[in-house]
């Protein structure tokens, strides 16, 4: 039985309505990509107890990835293998104490199959989408009364952060690529959830962080002092790009400050992390379940096998993702060479067939984004594609559960 529940699209006055308060009130400032409208018409609905299995599966999977990720911060013979790049690798095997972790959010992509759900990875370094997670959850609500939201991921996460700092009214800077602004919507509406906590944040590139003695401290123009907690959504491996002034290892090792997430969820964000299962002692069986068969791509006996795809270990919102029916052929010939050049920074992953569903958008196909904060589920991010290629052109939908 499918999990997904068909309801009606919004009327288009109240979808306009909805859009409006999506961009003012959620901070979706980028709500087109080029002339293409990329905020959905309906929520994707899910049956309650598919619900209830899906939060489940999550997580189990959370609590392995934990533990996970911990031996792997204690093997760095493995680290190469991952295909995490050279100074990234040097940071981990400092022989500091790892920098202090607080307050975990994962995403685990799901997608239902003709085979029952599966996940095609975890987002556990800097997973996005705060904002249509819990805002367009909170705007679609009110038109569905039969449903209602999954969560609030970004209250949960707020509220996981200000535990955390162990402060009433702590210096949070909230760390992003400020030159995206994608990245600075999601910590812009983060950060109001945390100041209507209490606490004084600061949105901030990591060019603006300086550590002294293991404690951070930012340094801009708008404040300068330490901090009591960084927040984090920069990728790891891009910290490395940074300047040795800033002392950016220090987020990997030896920093005091509490950080969400710590840069050693590098060691669980890259998706080679299958290809050293075996060496390991944590025991794995819902990753083991429900991720496909993940192979280093030099074990293919063909280049373009087509029950295989393509991916970059640190590879992020579809890009780069070689489903080749999806693609163009310069697309394709640019992600076969890229492979064969550098395989040890790609993996091979076996395919599975998404389950397509009707919506007033079309035939699309969903991806469900499920949040875990700690150990415990915290709400879901809906993506709706045209194609089985979830990427940055696919839809933003709130998600919704039955009543």
């Amino acid at each position: 039985m499918t999990p997904w529940i068909r309801v009606p699209a919004l009327t288009e006055t109240a979808f306009a309505h909805f859009r409006r308060r999506a961009i003012f009130d959620c901070n979706k400032w980028d709500p087109q990509v080029g002339d293409v409208d990329v905020v959905a018409r309906s929520p994707l609905v899910m049956r309650s107890e598919a619900w209830n299995d899906v939060v489940r599966l999550a997580e189990a999977l959370a609590a392995e990835t934990l533990a996970l990720e911990a031996e792997l911060a204690r093997r760095p013979d493995l680290h190469r293998a991952l295909g995490l790049p050279r100074l990234v690798r040097r940071a981990l095997a400092s022989p500091e104490a790892p920098s202090i972790s607080a307050a975990r959010i994962i995403r685990f992509d799901f997608h239902f199959t003709d085979e029952g759900w599966r996940i095609s990875e975890a987002n556990t370094d800097v997973p996005g989408g705060l904002n249509e997670a819990s805002g367009f959850a909170a705007l679609m609500s009110p038109h569905y009364p039969e449903c209602r939201p999954t969560g609030d991921p970004a209250a949960a996460y707020a509220h996981a952060i200000m535990q955390a700092s162990g402060r009433r009214a702590p210096a949070i800077a909230l760390v992003h690529a400020t030159a995206y602004s994608d990245d600075q919507q999601m910590m812009a509406y983060l950060a109001a959830r945390l100041t209507a906590l209490g606490a004084h944040t600061h949105l901030a590139s990591p060019a603006h962080i300086r550590w002294h003695d293991g404690v951070a401290h930012l340094d801009a123009a708008w404040f300068r002092g330490p901090l009591d907690l960084i927040v984090r959504f920069f990728p790891s491996e891009w910290l490395s790009l940074l300047p040795a002034r800033h002392d950016w290892m220090r987020h990997f090792r030896g920093g005091l400050t509490p950080q969400s997430n710590p840069s050693t969820a590098i060691l669980t964000q890259t998706k080679r992390v299958p290809i050293v299962w075996h060496e390991l002692d944590t025991p794995l069986p819902t990753w083991r379940r429900l991720l496909p068969e993940t192979r280093d791509p030099r074990t293919l006996r063909r280049r373009g096998d087509s029950g295989w795809i393509l991916k970059p270990a640190l590879g992020r919102v579809g890009e780069g993702v070689g489903m080749m029916e999806a693609l163009t052929p310069r697309e394709q010939r640019s992600i076969r060479r890229a492979a064969w050049l550098w395989p040890g920074h790609w993996i091979a992953q076996r395919r599975f067939t998404t389950v397509p569903i009707d919506t007033a958008d079309g035939s699309v196909y969903p991806c469900l984004g499920v949040y875990t904060v700690g150990s415990r589920v915290a709400g879901a991010y809906g993506r709706l594609a045209c194609r089985p290629l979830i990427d940055s052109r696919a839809l933003d939908a709130a998600v919704l559960r039955a009543a």
